[in-house]
């Protein structure tokens, strides 16, 4: 009985000890998984094997694990490169950002919520706001054009993947049932016409609009310019 339970604690010695980064790695996999909504403090202890109250050494409750959380995806969001042009860098961000999120779809929600945020969420913002003003835009530019960037960014993850289709395949399937349904005379020719002549080419790819929108956006935006250069209405 004695060799059994020297065996049983050197398999417990041998296991990966828990720590905060454990913890916040395996509710973001939960969350991937299952929802933000389904992040309770039992569903991430379950496989991490502990008891949830295990979970309280590393961290101070559920809120502190959605800090943690956001944190590591800003975290996975690659930094503006420096030393290209503002643009450029500016898009790849978009595109790292926009890729993170598509991963971690719970996010999207979660990512300008935290008031408490992590150094990866600071350094990210921190980045942003430096490409902006060494391309020599004003601090309220600096507001406007990361707002408008950002906006946009969220705004068209949100619709991506509230899409009924993912994939070529897909599309062509749920864009052909919509004309099989459609009655005669068609009382949607417009819609039918996008259909026809645009989406259903070949080669057609929705995640295109991404990148079609964002340049129409950065090339809006002049570093030279200044907030009274825009028209704003206030109610």
């Amino acid at each position: 009985m004695r060799e059994a339970g020297k065996g049983g604690r050197r398999r417990a010695s041998a296991r990966t000890p828990l720590s905060r980064e454990r913890v916040i790695r395996t509710a973001v996999a939960v969350a991937d998984e299952k929802g933000s909504a389904a992040l309770t403090m039992r569903a991430i202890a379950e496989p991490l094997r502990v008891e949830a109250m295990s979970l309280y050494h590393h961290v101070a409750g559920r809120e502190d694990i959605l800090d943690g959380m956001v944190d590591a995806v800003f975290g996975e969001i690659d930094l503006p490169p420096r030393d290209i042009e503002w643009k450029t860098a500016m898009r790849h961000r978009a595109d790292s950002a926009r890729a993170a999120l598509r991963r971690h779809p719970w996010a999207i929600g979660l990512m300008d919520s935290r008031s408490q945020p992590g150094p990866a969420t600071l350094r990210h913002h921190d980045a942003v706001l430096g490409t902006l003003r060494a391309a020599g835009f004003s601090v309220p530019m600096t507001a406007h054009a990361v707002s408008l960037i950002d906006g946009y960014l969220y705004g068209f993850v949100l619709q991506e993947l509230s899409l009924p289709f993912r994939g070529g395949a897909e599309l062509d399937e749920v864009a052909g049932a919509i004309l099989r349904d459609m009655p005669a005379p068609d009382p949607y020719p417009h819609l039918t016409e996008l259909v026809t002549e645009h989406v259903l080419k070949p080669g057609y790819n929705y995640a295109d609009e991404f990148a079609f929108g964002l340049t129409l956006i950065l090339d809006a935006l002049h570093p030279d310019e200044t907030a009274s250069d825009w028209p704003v209405q206030r109610k």
